[in-house]
Order: structure tokens, then C-alpha cells, then sequence
């Protein structure tokens, strides 16, 4: 038996370092990268000495980074020989499942050993250094031509002449999609999955937030932030992992109360630990929220290796402290313009239902202008509604933009770095683009845009032109799923199928060329 488990990374649109207090609220968006953990018996019987000796084995591989580990796990009280998110899934699955019958099932199915494997796209790593050696264009084309879940590359030393601490770069050179989010939830979705706790459905039948009963979410979901939170050693926001179970929301944090257990886990039993977990009142809010028909998500990477979110977060949580009047009223002016961009943009959602032919007219006509040219496209008043709020929108993440570079000039931290800053400007001024930003906590990672209409390809063109390469990776409302086998089995069949159809056409036209020659020559 073999189980395969998706789970999307992330963009924050909006709630940049706000989001980390309570009641702040941030709109996230999941996407078409996806994280994959797949996971079968490591063993086809049981082996003898398992019984007596009550221990398992667990093999982790990462064929991307050309690793693999092998664990020994107690099957008396779960204890493994590192903390990680499989440790907690196995322990959730013991304290929720009371029923005999499956109480031992779950002993046989672990007396096999588990043998996981974890895929990430390559959305979330860099792959620009690839590129530039193979002499390619910086382009969508190119990165598609790359192996699906190639190798993942390394930062390099810092470039001479960065001041130390200007740019904190990660070992590993991503996107800033929420790789290791993605990656806990996508394991600890496909244990309890496997372990028969929770019944994910198939990713063809699931759709944003039904993609599986409530209640089997939200204990992925608890599991999934407990074990992110002893991975990164530290209680986030978890927008992230809420994104990667639920897909695209407006999220308000959890308290961090709820998972004071997982932070002493030295001094307290494992089973003790996650059943207070299970027990606690999580008081996080999510609410249903996705980009307004028409409009696309378009990231760039401008090939700066990234950024340090955790030393970036630091920084500005020190300057809260040392200026809290000047920093409680920029967060305040932040939070108002979040507000603004998200009515503006709920506004336009439901002109586009109650106005649609008004909506598709005036969004098609403005993909193709700039936005100084877009009210004079209006040709009736449901056509001007719809302009009004998607200059309101601009006007607000504008704001929203200026107060987030005050924000890090004052912090000393690059939220929004000189060279984001032309790149986004230049950007905005493009045809068709709505919003150009920074996602989340800012920095060097990838840059996004919402782009109108058809407006895509030529805002890719233009990233091009100036040293970005646009990235594949759009908006996908989906959040964890079951998926119906091993992704590179897909990718194969879908490589044979196209290489197939590309053969057949070739010959198509083989043979239209060789009438066409006969009948010259007659």
C-alpha cells in the first residue's frame, strides 16, 4: 500500500510581520507548488524481532537533496531519534485512535517500518544558477524545461563587498514560497492518512476548503503547527501551515498558548504533550478568501538568493520595543490600508457576480493600459464601479507598500530593498498590472504581481528583460490533498504522452509534405 499527499506553499498578499499578533489579519494565497510525501510499507512482513524488541524502523528520502535517513522508533511511546513532524503524527495517531481494531492495525501497519519520501516542485528552490549555465533565456520556457523535482542548489558565500548581516541568506536558495510549511504538512497529512486517523480525498475531487471533512482537517492542521513549531524551535504566526491544510484565506493567528506544551517537551511524556495540544482551545481564524475572477498571480525571482525571515522578524521586533509609540502608529496605518486592499478586492468579486459582463468587458479592455489610462476605457456606470475599487485597491497597497519601507528603514532591515523598489514601480506602471509587492516579511525573495486579464505573458517578457525570471507558479485555492500516485510516475506519462503527440503531429506533417511533393513531381 502506497499513499501519495500534496500540499501547497504560500504568498502573503498582505499582514507582513503584523500578522505574527493577534487580531491582525493577513490574506494568503496557496499555489500550484506543491509539496509531495509519499509514503508505503518499508517492509513486505513483519519482522520477528519488531515484537520483542517493540521497535520500528522509519527511512526518510529526499532523492532532491540525495539524502536518506533510517530512524528507530519505539512503538511503546513513540519516541524517535529526532524530534520531527513524523514523531508527532505517530503520537497524534495513538492518542486519537480508541477503537481496538484499529489501535491494531496501526501497531501492524508501524511493525512494517514507514518508508517516506518527500518531493518539493521546483517553484521553491532557485534554479536561475541552472539557467545561466545552459546559456537560457530567463524565462517561463526554460524553467519548464528543467526535470520536475531537479536537485536542489546552495547559496554561495556572500558576494564581496555585502556588509556582514545586509543580506542573511538561507543554505538553501528558495523562493520564499513556505517550503519547510509545505513540506511538515504534506507528512504529517500523509501519516494520519496512512495510519487510517484522518480520510483525505483525491486532489481532482477537492476544491479550497472541501477537500475533506472539517474535523480530519483541523486535526492535520493542529499536528502540522505542532510539528513545525519544535521544528523551527519557535511559535510562529502559522499562516503558513494554515495555507498549506486549508489553501487560500484570510488568516488571524492562534494564540500562542495553545502550543506552550511542544515547547517543553523535555519535561513532559510525548503522549502527554500532544493529547494537551488535542485539547487546547485554538482560537485561529480562517475565512474563505481567493483573488477576483480574471486576475492572476505572477511571481519573479530576481536572483538574490533571498532572505532570512527569522533575523528579519527579530529586527523589527526590537525596534517595537524601543520605539513602541512610533511603531504602534505605523502598524496602525498598515492595518487600515490592509483592510482597505481586502474590501476593494471582495468588492470586486462580487461586481464580477452581480455585473459580468460589465466586469469581463472593462478587466479585458484595462489588461491592455496602463492604469493612468484605465478610467477613460468606462463606458457605462457598473463599468466604473469596477474601476473605482481597482484603483482603490492600487491606491491602498500603495500605502501599504510606503509604510512597510518606513517600517524597515526605521527597523534597519530591507523589507523593501532599493532594487524590490524599482523593480516593483516599474512594474506597476506595466499594462495590466494591478498590484506589484514583496510577499510577506519582504526582503530579497521572489516578488509577486496581480496581473488583469491576458497581461501575463508580455509583464514576463518585460521581468525578463530586466534580469527576473518569472516564475510557473500561480494561485491554487487548494489546500492538502490525496493525490493518486507518485508524482514522477505522472510527470513520465505526461512527458511519453506529449513526446507521442509531438511524434504523431511531426509525422502528420511528414506525410502532407510527401503528397504535396508527389503531386509537384506529377
Amino acid at each position: 500500500m502506497e499513499v501519495v499527499v500534496s500540499a501547497p506553499g504560500k504568498v502573503l498578499i498582505t499582514g507582513g510581520y503584523l500578522i505574527l499578533e493577534r487580531p491582525n489579519a493577513g490574506l494568503v494565497l496557496s499555489t500550484t507548488a506543491r509539496f509531495y510525501a509519499i509514503v508505503r510499507p518499508l517492509y513486505n512482513e513483519i519482522k520477528p524481532e519488531s515484537w520483542a524488541w517493540a521497535w520500528t524502523d522509519v527511512k526518510v528520502t529526499s532523492p532532491q537533496l540525495s539524502r536518506e535517513s533510517t530512524y528507530k522508533l519505539s512503538l511503546k511511546n513513540s519516541t524517535l531519534q529526532c524530534t520531527s513532524s513524523r514523531q508527532y503524527a505517530i503520537t497524534a495517531s495513538k492518542v486519537i485512535l480508541v477503537d481496538e481494531s484499529k489501535k491494531d492495525k496501526l501497531q501492524k501497519l508501524l511493525l512494517q517500518g514507514l518508508d517516506i519520501t518527500i518531493l518539493g516542485a521546483n517553484d521553491f528552490y532557485s534554479y536561475r544558477n541552472e539557467i545561466e549555465a545552459r546559456r537560457l533565456p530567463l524565462t517561463t520556457d526554460a524553467l519548464a524545461s528543467l526535470p520536475p523535482f531537479s536537485s536542489i542548489t546552495f547559496n554561495s558565500e556572500a558576494p564581496n563587498g555585502v556588509a556582514a548581516g545586509e543580506r542573511c541568506k538561507p543554505e538553501v536558495a528558495k523562493t520564499g514560497l513556505g517550503s519547510s510549511a509545505a513540506m511538515t504538512t504534506s507528512v504529517v497529512a500523509v501519516l494520519l492518512h496512512y495510519l487510517g486517523v484522518v480520510s483525505l480525498l483525491l486532489s481532482e475531487k477537492s476544491l479550497g476548503h472541501g477537500n475533506a471533512a472539517n474535523s480530519d482537517l483541523d486535526l492535520v492542521h493542529i499536528i502540522a503547527q505542532s510539528a513545525h513549531c519544535v521544528a523551527q524551535g519557535k511559535i510562529g504566526s502559522g499562516f503558513d501551515i494554515s495555507a498549506a491544510v486549508y489553501g487560500s484565506q484570510k488568516y488571524v493567528r492562534f494564540s500562542p498558548a495553545v502550543l506552550s506544551s511542544a515547547q517543553v517537551t523535555g519535561e513532559k511524556h510525548l503522549l502527554d504533550v500532544v493529547t494537551d495540544i488535542l485539547q487546547a482551545k485554538w482560537d485561529h481564524d480562517k475565512s474563505q478568501f481567493s483573488l477576483p475572477p480574471l486576475m492572476t498571480l505572477l511571481l519573479g525571482e530576481p536572483g538574490t538568493g533571498g532572505s532570512s525571515t527569522p533575523s528579519m522578524v527579530g529586527s523589527v521586533k526590537q525596534w517595537q520595543k524601543s520605539d513602541p509609540q512610533k511603531s504602534q502608529e505605523t502598524w496602525k496605518r498598515i492595518a487600515s490600508a490592509n483592510s482597505m486592499l481586502e474590501e476593494q478586492l471582495k468588492n470586486l468579486s462580487k461586481l464580477a457576480v452581480d455585473y459580468w459582463d460589465a466586469y469581463n468587458h472593462i478587466i479585458s479592455s484595462c489588461s491592455r493600459h496602463a492604469h493612468g489610462m484605465w478610467m477613460q476605457l468606462v463606458n457605462d456606470q457598473y463599468q466604473e464601479l469596477v474601476i473605482k475599487s481597482l484603483i482603490g485597491a492600487r491606491n491602498a497597497f500603495l500605502e501599504i507598500r510606503l509604510h512597510m519601507r518606513e517600517m524597515g528603514k526605521a527597523a534597519g532591515v530591507p523589507i523593501e530593498p532599493e532594487s524590490q523598489t524599482r523593480l516593483l514601480d516599474a512594474t506597476m506602471n506595466l499594462d495590466g498590472v494591478l498590484l506589484a509587492g514583496v510577499p510577506g516579511a519582504g526582503g530579497f525573495d521572489a516578488v509577486f504581481a496581480i496581473i488583469l486579464g491576458e497581461a501575463s505573458n508580455s509583464v514576463g517578457k518585460t521581468w525578463t528583460s530586466l534580469d527576473v525570471l518569472p516564475l510557473l507558479v500561480k494561485e491554487d485555492p487548494r489546500g492538502v490533498s490525496l493525490e493518486s500516485g507518485d508524482p514522477r510516475v505522472k510527470q513520465v506519462s505526461a512527458a511519453v504522452s506529449g513526446l507521442r503527440l509531438h511524434t504523431a503531429a511531426r509525422l502528420q506533417r511528414k506525410r502532407k509534405d510527401a503528397k504535396t511533393n508527389s503531386k509537384g513531381e506529377l
